[in-house]
């Protein structure tokens, strides 16, 4: 079976992950001890609900726009664009418009 994530290979993760109609799509791009890599994207006015993570993780933006907010402060992060959530403060996601991020998420 031929790996989605190559190693050694150059990709092109934003199109490596397509758009479902009302819908979000996640596809783990690395995973091991000391933390992960996922790929998401996220229909229009799609997200994911407030939450903690026990880890730092950095967003970045592949495509589209959402709002992120990070202990209560809403931030509008759009393509090229990235945010660090810190470790055990409040985060949610909310789909501005069809969006596309990678999640690196790095285990303290």
């Amino acid at each position: 079976m031929q790996e989605l994530f190559g190693k050694g290979k150059v990709l092109n993760l934003e199109e490596m992950i397509e758009y479902s109609s009302g819908g979000v799509i996640s596809k783990q791009v690395l995973k091991n001890q000391s933390g992960n890599i996922t790929l998401f994207s996220f229909d229009k006015g799609q997200g994911l609900t407030e939450h903690t993570a026990p880890f730092d993780a950095i967003v970045q933006v592949l495509d589209g726009e959402a709002q992120i907010i990070i202990g209560g402060n809403p931030n509008l992060v759009r393509m090229g664009e990235s945010i660090i959530m810190p470790a055990n403060v409040s985060h949610a996601l909310q789909a501005v418009e069809q969006f596309k991020m990678l999640l690196t998420m790095i285990k303290g």
